[in-house]
């Protein structure tokens, strides 16, 4: 591809995915073996992600992984990838996170998400009441969380750990609802490519256009959450690669399970809809040998004009997800264009 070459941010998200036959404590552990390699390896960021009743997902407490993870880290940033703010209380929130930034000063992001991340029913659970869980509410949550934040914070109700700790906020979001809303209040926008594809590009047109500078950012800054499998052959990755698209096939038929191994993904008989459902799923994202990705994450850029990429790597081994992070950093960041 013509162009300069770059120097784009790359950042991790992490499900701490459980493997099928593995514990979660496993899945933990490992978690936490990649954030301490890819701190080392330079990457920008490193967030985890709520999720509630997914027995493949580890990471269902974000607030207490964040400390874990930034006590045995010591450059790259923790954060949430997100934190569902209709499942939880703001003043909790804030204190939480209040908590993460007196303790790492300077390292803590708050990604903040408008769903759920689960079933209404578990939904419910979260927040023992449905009030709250609708889309029309956010926007009222969203600002309560600012306020307790805010060192002049216009609450009878203190948060402490809090007032004066802010974190970075983040919005996430998979449709334009999101991205208008942060440019609004002028915050930066993670948009989650890796599910929500066939938006990405209207959706962050739409957060530009939207765009009014703050006391936190006085210009737009995207960030693009990208599927990345990367190995030493393309053959290599489209193997390791079977397991997420079972994964997210399950899921959405409404039976998840562990993360299968790349054997039992390869043998699973797919349907011709089913098999429809899962190359649809991989269209735009990156799977493949160094060079292969290099070109697709330039064509995201390009399409994009992303300031950051998140990259997430569901695979069955902690040794194959690691070795996908270091090939990025060794041989595809260094040559990406757009």
């Amino acid at each position: 591809m013509a162009g300069a070459v770059i120097d784009v941010p790359l950042s991790v998200l992490d499900l701490a995915p459980v493997a099928a036959g593995a514990s979660v404590g496993e899945a933990l552990r490992h978690t936490t073996e990649l954030a301490r390699r890819t701190d080392e390896l330079g990457y920008h960021r490193f967030w985890v992600a709520e999720h509630h009743n997914m027995p493949a997902i580890a990471s269902s407490a974000p607030a207490v992984l964040i400390a874990h993870l930034a006590a045995h880290t010591s450059r790259i940033r923790l954060g949430s990838g997100g934190v569902m703010l209709p499942n939880h209380a703001p003043l909790v929130v804030a204190e939480q996170f209040g908590t993460l930034e007196a303790l790492h000063p300077g390292r803590i992001d708050l990604g903040i998400g408008r769903a759920p991340g689960t079933d209404q029913v578990t939904a419910l659970a979260l927040r023992r009441s449905m009030e709250g869980l609708s889309a029309e509410g956010f926007p009222q949550e969203l600002a309560a969380l600012m306020d307790f934040f805010d060192e002049d914070g216009s609450g009878r109700i203190m948060a402490s750990p809090g007032r004066g700790q802010r974190p970075a906020v983040w919005l996430l979001g998979s449709s334009g609802f999101s991205a208008q809303l942060a440019g609004a209040l002028g915050l930066p926008f993670s948009f989650a490519h890796h599910f929500s594809g066939q938006h990405t590009v209207p959706a962050l047109a739409l957060y530009r256009q939207s765009f009014r500078p703050s006391r936190w950012l006085e210009r737009p800054y995207a960030m693009v959450a990208v599927n990345v499998v990367c190995a030493d052959t393309d053959e290599r990755a489209e193997w390791l690669a079977g397991p997420a698209g079972l994964s997210f096939l399950r899921l959405r038929s409404g039976r998840p399970e562990p993360l299968a191994s790349p054997e039992e993904a390869a043998a699973y008989p797919y349907s011709d809809l089913e098999r429809e459902f899962v190359a649809q799923r991989r269209e735009g994202q990156a799977t493949g040998s160094p060079q292969t990705v290099r070109r697709q994450l330039g064509e995201l850029l390009a399409r994009t004009g992303a300031d950051e990429l998140m990259l997430t790597t569901m695979v069955y081994d902690i040794a194959d997800r690691v070795r996908s992070f270091e090939l990025v950093a060794e041989e595809v960041a260094g040559g990406l264009r757009r």
